[in-house]
């Protein structure tokens, strides 16, 4: 419905492109004044609880009247079939013909089939089986494989932290544990039960702690929420794995159609959609990446309450983007179409589990108001108009829009040689690192030429050097004369030379 309700606005106001929601279509239905949902048909979880057992009620007195009805026709049948079997000779018995033994048969499996069904309905709907005696109860849970007798890192962390914070409540703290560890063991023997089922068991738990505490600490509500932030914290850490995702539930089956189709949606750019960010922008390409982050690390969270907080920040980094681009206060009418690039960028694993984990099991008085209740509508809404993106949605032609979807064009043009005018900051650097690899690449094959072409004339020089020295060798042969003797060497009469001159000192 809120798809529907972002189409047909966006419609009405082609001279203005991109999506706008008008403020009102995210309160609830009915006219309270919270924040509405589209899991709960676009009403809050306080009416969609109102609705939800008005609906149980009427299917389980339907149900009802018809085990009734079932009991009195078989009531019928045997009153019927008794009074019958006396009053037929046995003559007549034995004389049966044999083509009315299948039918009999057929009869009597039909009459057990009936009585098996009444059985299993009133067992189904008996107070008794809702609440099984204490000894079944402490033998089943002794017995159950399926109960985990060791906790997690996470889960022992939390109970350590649950106990420390209980401890300042005193007497209050120590009754609290206890109806929340009874509560715990009691949802194990609970995990074949369905998604809504489950999610209504541990609203009642919420509400009824939640009255009790609002009695105890008469009507403070700041204590009340700051107590019962803790109990989520600790049931649902310890829950998280049997309740997140339920095998009871296709939860799966949509998380993958959802990521399918935002992968098949890459090509949609933040012109098609008329977000005002600028991602050339350092502030806001980092404040964007954060936003990816956040809204990523959601499934990673297992507090609801942890995963509303991934979704507040997310939207608080975009609407910093807005603000760093515009030079002004984001609004809501550019708020959403943000949210929506930011989900198609990221494409958030367990998208729709984790939304509605969310939505089954985080406390009332979050997703109602507050702006963890506004972000968490806006996310609903924003995953809703993907999963509804059409051609119109996006100011295309159908035309336009299938050859998208088909991978047959993209927005950056064929032989276009300028960068993707639409293009992000990750687009656009790893852009320019092709571009500078190529230059490299181009330079690198010059230099490579220029080495083989150094080395060829070194070896043709180190050629003409060779002849030249060897033509000059044979042009200017080398002659090797005898060795000249000393001065003296040949001088027979050198012992009548005189003395050699002694140095004298003379007294002056």
């Amino acid at each position: 419905a809120l798809a529907h309700f972002l189409q047909h606005t966006m419609s009405q106001r082609s001279e203005r492109r991109g999506i706008h929601v008008d403020q009102s279509e995210l309160l609830c239905k009915k006219g309270c004044g919270y924040y509405g949902n589209a899991a709960w048909q676009g009403l809050c979880s306080k009416c969609w609880r109102e609705e939800y057992q008005r609906a149980r009620q009427r299917q389980i007195q339907e149900d009802w009247a018809l085990a009734e009805k079932l009991q009195r026709e078989e009531d019928a049948a045997a009153y019927a079939s008794s009074h019958g079997s006396q009053a037929t000779p046995r003559s007549q018995t034995s004389q049966t013909p044999p083509s009315l033994a299948p039918f009999s048969k057929f009869e009597e499996k039909k009459t057990n089939e009936k009585t098996r069904k009444v059985t299993t309905v009133k067992k189904f709907f008996s107070p008794s089986s809702r609440a099984a005696p204490k000894k079944d109860s402490h033998e089943a849970k002794s017995h159950s494989p399926s109960f985990p007798r060791q906790l997690s890192v996470d889960s022992e962390r939390v109970s350590r932290e649950f106990v420390e914070f209980l401890k300042n409540l005193q007497k209050p703290g120590r009754e609290i544990h206890k109806q929340s560890r009874l509560f715990i063991e009691s949802m194990a023997m609970k995990k074949d039960l369905g998604a809504d089922e489950l999610s209504e068991c541990v609203q009642d738990f919420y509400q009824n702690m939640s009255d009790r505490l609002m009695s105890h600490f008469k009507g403070s509500s700041e204590k009340v929420e700051r107590v019962m932030d803790q109990v989520e914290k600790y049931i649902m850490t310890r829950l998280y794995k049997s309740v997140f995702c339920p095998e009871t539930t296709d939860d799966e089956k949509k998380d993958l159609a959802t990521q399918h189709r935002i992968r098949a949606l890459h090509w949609v750019t933040i012109q098609m959609l008329c977000v005002p960010m600028d991602e050339e922008n350092p502030e806001v390409a980092d404040s964007v990446v954060k936003a990816i982050t956040d809204v990523i690390e959601m499934d990673s969270r297992r507090v609801p309450r942890d995963k509303l907080a991934c979704i507040t920040s997310c939207s608080k980094h975009i609407f910093n983007a807005i603000r760093v681009t515009k030079g002004e206060p984001a609004s809501a009418d550019d708020f959403l179409p943000a949210l929506i690039y930011i989900v198609l960028k990221a494409n958030p694993p367990r998208l729709h589990s984790n939304i509605q984990y969310i939505t089954r099991f985080c406390t009332p008085s979050r997703l109602m108001a507050g702006e963890d209740g506004y972000y968490f509508t806006n996310l609903c809404c924003a995953v809703a108009f993907i999963e509804k993106l059409d051609a119109q949605s996006l100011n295309l032609s159908p035309e336009d829009f299938e050859r998208h979807m088909c991978g047959q064009v993209s927005p950056r043009g064929p032989g276009e040689a300028a960068p993707w005018p639409h293009a992000g900051p990750a687009l656009s650097q790893l852009r320019r690192n092709l571009e500078l690899l190529s230059s490299l690449e181009t330079r690198q094959q010059q230099v490579m030429d220029g080495a083989h072409s150094l080395q060829a004339e070194l070896s043709s020089w180190q050629e003409s050097v060779g002849r030249e020295v060897q033509e000059i060798l044979e042009k200017y042969p080398l002659e090797i004369k005898p060795h000249a003797s000393a001065i003296d060497a040949d001088n027979a009469d050198s012992d009548l030379l005189p003395p050699p001159l002694q140095p004298q000192v003379f007294a002056g």
